[in-house]
């Protein structure tokens, strides 16, 4: 729409997330900024004050209408967690790596290993990887805090570069339609997506180099490995909680873990390409068949027939009974209920300032008159995402207050750079949701590692700074190279931030000991 509500449309987004920062309530600052959103336009359109009532209902049933198979493929992804996590295929996993791992190295290997293998879903990668790897890891006296740091570094990062995950399905769901696919732009995001990829490569790095590690989290490992002291924490409540979905008396094996996820990976993708039109004779090519989705539909398509499979192998293995079966799908359900919240007032909000009051074209606007150069749009953006996600806790409030602003900029201030801003916007905002003392999977990880929370946070922050601050410099580079094309400037960017990562982990664990700067003695710590 060409009209716009002037400088009353940046109020909606101003209050979320100034609301977000003071409160850290992310739910209660999207209502508020959604009312104030509809009473804005209520008033300027002069429909009056009390028609806001109409407007709002309308935006948020329109908004949930329209996004319902996104809906309905979280809960039944929800419902798969619940039922792998009740099969007991994630403490097979456990045993089976208890057995045949005999090295610190390469038990730290296998914990980043489920990280990755587990990333449909964050909640069930922090809590799964902890409870079955705390046994193995103990065994080569890896401190908690480096295993909480794995969980954590495998579980954000590796999710939003998952195209089939609950974190792409709500970053597809964000991104505009009338700005093309979203599994399109999500899909040329991962690469440009650095704090995602250069976490991975750090997580794998740490892993496997000796002497890698370098302030508090060396501090840590030095003591796990003279002393023997993990740093674990008595977690009786949690652990017996857990033990009541993971135990189910020695029949649960590997596979029951695997398969699944295969099985929803295999369905995903094959439902994407057939509601793509790639079997429907008009000769589109595999990547236009993706471009051409409807990722939500697709994915809830893939999810459906991976949960009616699932419960045919478990049923045929007796690895659950019919009863036990179903009685996992309240509770998967209900596992999701707190994204959907999140999830329905991120789109109304995104609708208020895109459909009625047209906020990213007065900042596009604004972006054009004011002479910051658009090179510099990606950092920015992405250090606003950052501070914000950091400040509230939850990547997903952020994407959704941030998505369709960024989007609508830059698409009239420098379409070259949407792709890149849209990353930076998911890495900030993955940054924040990975180190944040009060992001729920921060704290998953803690509990998950049975290790002390504010531990956890204190150990790893360095890690995860070291990793912005390469990001930082990689999305400036990007905000120069945009003009010689996405692949390219990929590339070019990708490769900058690696060689500074690389070159930060060859050269802080020399200069930095557990007590801050200082030239250390090297202690072997990884056997």
């Amino acid at each position: 729409m060409e009209w716009n509500a002037g400088i009353w449309s940046i109020i909606p987004p101003i209050i979320a997330i100034v609301l977000a920062l003071i409160t850290k309530e992310v739910v209660f600052s999207l209502i508020l900024g959604i009312f104030s959103g509809t009473v804005i336009y209520s008033l300027l359109t002069g429909m009056g004050f009390i028609s806001f009532f109409d407007v709002l209902m309308e935006l948020m049933i329109g908004k949930l209408g329209e996004n319902s198979s996104m809906i309905i493929f979280l809960c039944l992804l929800g419902i798969l967690v619940a039922l792998v996590t009740r099969a007991g295929g994630s403490r097979a996993y456990g045993e089976w790596a208890s057995a045949k791992l005999k090295s610190k190295r390469s038990a730290s290997l296998a914990t980043s290993i489920l990280g990755v293998m587990i990333f449909i879903d964050d909640y069930f990668n922090c809590l799964t990887v902890g409870t079955v790897m705390k046994p193995v890891t103990d065994k080569f006296k890896m401190s908690r805090e480096k295993l909480a740091y794995i969980i954590d570094a495998t579980a954000a990062p590796v999710c939003i570069i998952a195209p089939i995950s609950s974190w792409a399905a709500a970053v597809i769901s964000y991104y505009p339609a009338h700005s093309g696919s979203g599994m399109t732009a999500f899909l040329k995001s991962v690469p440009m997506n650095l704090y995602a990829v250069l976490t991975i490569f750090m997580v794998i790095w740490v892993s496997v180099r000796k002497n890698a590690d370098y302030g508090p989290m060396l501090k840590a490992e030095r003591r796990a490995m003279t002393t023997g002291e993990l740093g674990a924490i008595d977690n009786t409540e949690a652990e017996e909680e857990l033990s009541k979905h993971t135990k189910r008396d020695g029949k649960g094996r590997v596979s029951d873990l695997v398969v699944p996820i295969l099985l929803l990976i295999v369905l995903s993708m094959l439902s994407m390409v057939y509601v793509g039109g790639f079997w429907n004779g008009e000769g589109l090519s595999l990547f236009e068949a993706f471009g051409n989705t409807e990722a939500g539909y697709a994915l809830a398509l893939g999810a459906f027939g991976a949960l009616a499979l699932t419960f045919v192998y478990y049923l045929a293995r007796k690895t659950l009974s019919f009863k036990e079966f179903f009685s996992c799908i309240n509770s998967g359900v209900s596992s999701m209920v707190p994204a959907c919240v999140i999830l329905t007032l991120a789109w109304s909000i995104s609708g208020i300032c895109r459909d009625y009051l047209n906020t990213g074209g007065f900042v596009a606007e604004f972006v054009q008159t004011s002479g910051i150069p658009v090179q510099l749009l990606a950092p920015i953006i992405f250090l606003i995402a950052c501070l914000l996600s950091f400040a509230t806790g939850t990547s997903w409030g952020t994407f959704g207050i941030l998505i369709p602003i960024v989007i609508a900029i830059t698409e009239i201030a420098a379409p070259e750079l949407t792709i890149t801003c849209l990353s930076a916007t998911l890495a900030g905002s993955v940054f924040g949701d990975h180190c944040s003392p009060i992001s729920d999977t921060t704290i998953l990880a803690s509990a998950g590692a049975s290790c002390n929370h504010l531990a956890h946070v204190g150990t790893q922050a360095p890690y995860a700074v070291t990793v912005a601050v390469c990001c930082f410099i990689g999305y400036i580079v990007a905000g120069f190279t945009a003009g010689l094309g996405l692949a390219l400037s990929t590339i070019i960017t990708l490769g900058t931030a690696l060689l500074l990562l690389i070159g930060a982990l060859l050269v802080l664990p020399k200069v930095i000991s557990e007590k801050g700067f200082t030239l250390k003695k090297k202690i072997p710590l990884l056997k």
